[in-house]
């Protein structure tokens, strides 16, 4: 079931248009959360992204685009799909209306949200083999725009079809300044000794909700430095940990970058910590 601008419809009754924006130009913007038994994790943080997001793209935003009137939508999301109970996957993408070409004809927004079951309601740790190689057939922007969670996301598309083409888990994206912005599917962090580095939101990764959840906790945690700085890829090699994030999977470690084998005991330990915080969130 689809929750089509507040109406619960099957997929296909849901009526885009052939007008469609988001479709069109890729003009809209989107949320990706987990939701554990009817609770949004770190709803206020991904509301707030998507408010961010929405003004930077110019889009006007609805009076009732209200935290709580979206979670309630996101909540009647959910319950239509009978995922009231367990842990689910919810993808709320806004576009704007109307038609025009490059100018929009208006500013408005339409949205719709849709859902589905993930296996686990707590973050855990794989520890299956997961391999990583640079993208480098397209370079991401070191700009804002890169930092957002637009529908544009043609490079992350290209990107994975040539992980699997060559049997990897996941790809780094580099940036036009050459340095590793993120992965496909979430953030990088790396860890050498005690000291712990992920890119900067200027060089275009982005501007993730686990990745902020982390920040936090490193902050609090003295046996580590930490450092927002770019990394270059001669520094893969030299690591001793690789991790990448995102809302859904919480903690992905990376266990090998060409010859190179990587350990996980940094992520194990902060993936307990942010299992707490979700659940105290």
């Amino acid at each position: 079931m689809v929750n089509d601008n507040g109406k619960i419809v099957s997929q296909t009754q849901l009526e885009l248009g052939v007008y469609n924006r988001g479709f069109l130009y890729g003009d809209g913007v989107f949320e990706t959360m987990k939701v554990v038994n009817g609770k949004i994790l770190f709803w206020e943080d991904h509301y707030f992204r998507l408010m961010a997001a929405m003004r930077i793209l110019r889009m006007e935003i609805p009076m009732n685009f209200t935290p709580e009137y979206l979670e309630e939508e996101i909540k009647k999301t959910i319950e239509a799909g009978n995922l009231i109970d367990q842990a689910a996957s919810l993808r709320l993408t806004v576009y704007r209306k109307g038609a025009g070409r490059y100018l929009p004809e208006t500013n408005e927004v339409g949205y719709y949200a849709f859902a589905k079951a993930v296996s686990s309601p707590f973050y855990t740790l794989s520890t299956e083999p997961y391999e990583v190689e640079l993208y480098k057939d397209h370079y991401l922007n070191a700009d804002l725009l890169s930092t957002l969670k637009t529908t544009n996301k043609l490079i992350h598309v290209t990107g994975s079809i040539f992980a699997q083409e060559n049997n990897f888990d996941n790809c780094l994206l580099v940036n036009n300044n050459k340095n590793i912005a993120e992965a496909l599917q979430g953030n990088l962090f790396l860890v050498k000794g005690n000291h712990i580095k992920t890119p900067p939101l200027e060089d275009g990764c982005l501007r993730g909700i686990i990745r902020k959840q982390l920040l936090s906790i490193l902050t609090l945690m003295k046996e580590y430095t930490f450092e927002e700085s770019s990394i270059s890829p001669f520094e893969l090699q030299k690591a001793d940990e690789l991790f990448i994030t995102n809302t859904i999977i919480g903690i992905q470690p990376v266990t090998k970058y060409r010859k190179k084998e990587f350990t996980t005991n940094v992520a194990s330990e902060l993936l307990k910590k942010l299992n707490v915080k979700a659940r105290l969130g």
